[in-house]
């Protein structure tokens, strides 16, 4: 069955009544589905844009231990991300990657230099291993040959790992699907339901189709991230939220060649700034100011985001002479923190938050690393009413074990690839391939296989679903993948069922969306004043964070 006719088969379906309507289609929503399908519920979750459209298909792209906690002193919360990164490790091997990262670090730092080893050494015993030693300085020249050459200089080591946020998301929700959950992209809550003083549905507008339904259910979950204000506007409720939009550069690996994740201060100020190899490239990141746009806006690198970024890469690796000339494209997400009021947006925490009020249970906030365990408070708050997830397993398994692809005739890097990716579906996707499909898109490790295989089964309604978040190729090539374009048409069109009218509206939109919030501003300015700067990017934050 096509995507399409899934679709058309499931918006017929919605008149039925549900155990529990998931609102959000990010990681969060993703495991709350998952893990509510688990527990036997009937269960619906609906997304206004593309699966993992926000800061989901954003982040820093880090699946961390929680390092930063250790400044406020939340061993608890460091505990749980540890526990929950190795879980990920474990059972999305493929997806989830180790990364080795070392905070380069100098004396001259003073109190700061100390208190960032003295932090490393707990976040190393916590993990359950011995302290390893730290590089000194000609060691670190050997290790990363591109950072700057100054005596005195160490690198003190640490454990995190990276993953594709998107492609979690996709597996999470294509696994909740395959065990008895649906789920709906496009599709936009216009209002809540409520009987008896309590919610008892969604209104729902299908931005495809143009078509609405009111469904029922016995709880609701507003999972929306950074929109969950929004959602809870329609109880009147008062807003918990502080947007705040963090940004990447994105360059090639052969023009910033990286072993390591590296974090440092900026040196402009205290606050810490990462570089790290992720796929086929390496990321720089992140920035964290107040957004204040319409988060119904695409949201966008700003100039002074670029500047301070460049800033720190320059003093950092200035053998490189990287400049704006090498960047392939840039990204920026916003960040759904509780705001506490404070003056400085770095010091705002990033623990999550659920609450229930008039029946509609809102969780948001958090960390991707613990996905499964924000998944599991939120389910909490509804066993007054749904007692089918009293037999929820807390401490049971998150994602599944895929196929081996013994036969598949894949490198074994590539076969590793398909199984974090793609999960169960592994087998028939390389099952699905044509000749010639299963080598790499040039500059990229992703397989032509897998872009047939998204804009097939994948939910694919528009061509930067497909670019930006089933795949990555419009972060990893130049220009978005623009030269890729011809061989992207003759693989997917009629997988997707465009006419030739359809794909060159969709192939124009998605060019305008990449030039104007993936491409760098048109007139980045470096020279940017230094209160400015100051101003915009807030003061530090611990590394990992």
């Amino acid at each position: 069955m096509s995507a399409s006719t899934q679709r058309e088969t499931l918006w017929g379906a919605l008149a039925a009544p549900w155990d529990l309507i998931i609102i959000g289609g990010g990681i969060t929503g993703a495991s709350v589905l998952r893990e509510a399908t688990r527990a036997g519920l009937k269960a619906l979750l609906v997304e206004q844009r593309d699966f993992a459209w926000g800061t989901s298909s954003r982040s820093s792209k880090l699946v961390h231990g929680g390092l930063r906690y250790l400044a406020t002193g939340d061993v608890p919360l460091v505990r749980q991300s540890i526990r929950e990164r190795q879980r990920l490790l474990a059972e999305g091997n493929g997806l989830v990657k180790p990364l080795d990262f070392m905070l380069a670090s100098h004396p001259r730092e003073g109190g700061k230099h100390w208190q960032g080893r003295a932090g490393i050494f707990v976040y190393e015993l916590l993990t359950g291993r011995w302290p390893r030693g730290n590089h000194a300085t000609a060691r670190l020249r050997q290790l990363e040959p591109s950072l700057v050459q100054e005596e005195g200089l160490i690198g003190v080591p640490y454990d995190e790992a990276w993953v594709d946020d998107a492609r979690l998301v996709l597996r999470i929700l294509r696994e909740a699907v395959a065990a008895g959950g649906s789920a709906l992209n496009h599709v936009r809550v216009t209002g809540l339901l409520r009987e008896d003083g309590r919610v008892a549905g969604v209104e729902l507008t299908d931005t495809v189709g143009q078509r609405s339904a009111t469904v029922r259910a016995r709880a609701v979950v507003n999972a929306t991230g950074v929109w969950a204000d929004s959602v809870r506007a329609h109880l009147s409720a008062a807003p918990k939220l502080r947007p705040l939009r963090g940004s990447h550069l994105v360059f090639s690996s052969q023009r910033f060649p990286l072993a390591h994740g590296i974090s440092f201060r900026h040196p402009r100020g205290d606050r810490f700034v990462c570089v790290m190899p992720w796929e086929d490239s390496t990321l720089i990141g992140t920035t964290d100011l107040d957004h204040h746009p319409s988060l119904d806006q695409e949201p966008s690198i700003s100039s002074e985001e670029v500047a301070y970024l460049m800033e720190a890469v320059e003093s950092r690796f200035p053998a490189l002479k990287l400049t704006l000339e090498d960047v392939v494209s840039s990204y920026a997400g916003v960040r759904p923190v509780i705001s506490s009021g404070a003056s400085d947006p770095s010091k705002e925490s990033r623990e999550h938050l659920v609450l229930e009020e008039e029946g509609l249970v809102t969780v948001t906030g958090g960390k991707l690393t613990t996905c499964r365990a924000i998944a599991h408070d939120a389910l909490r708050a509804l066993r007054h009413r749904l007692p089918e997830l009293a037999a929820l397993e807390p401490h049971g398994p998150f994602l599944g074990t895929p196929p081996a692809l013994e036969d598949a005739p894949l490198s074994p890097e590539a076969r590793l690839r398909l199984r974090g990716r793609h999960g169960a579906d592994a087998p028939a996707l390389v099952a699905m391939a044509r000749p010639g499909e299963l080598d790499a898109v040039p500059g990229t490790s992703t397989l032509w296989a897998e872009l047939r295989w998204a804009a097939r089964h994948e939910n694919v309604v528009h061509l930067d679903d497909l670019l930006l978040r089933r795949v990555r190729l419009g972060l990893l090539l130049p220009r978005g993948g623009t030269a890729h374009l011809p061989a992207l048409r003759a693989l997917c069109q009629q997988e997707l069922g465009w006419d030739d009218a359809r794909w060159e509206s969709e192939a124009h939109a998605y060019l305008t969306l990449w030039r104007t919030h993936y491409a760098l501003p048109e007139q980045p300015r470096l020279e940017t004043p230094r209160a400015q700067l100051a101003t915009s990017t807030g003061s530090p934050r611990r590394p990992g964070g």
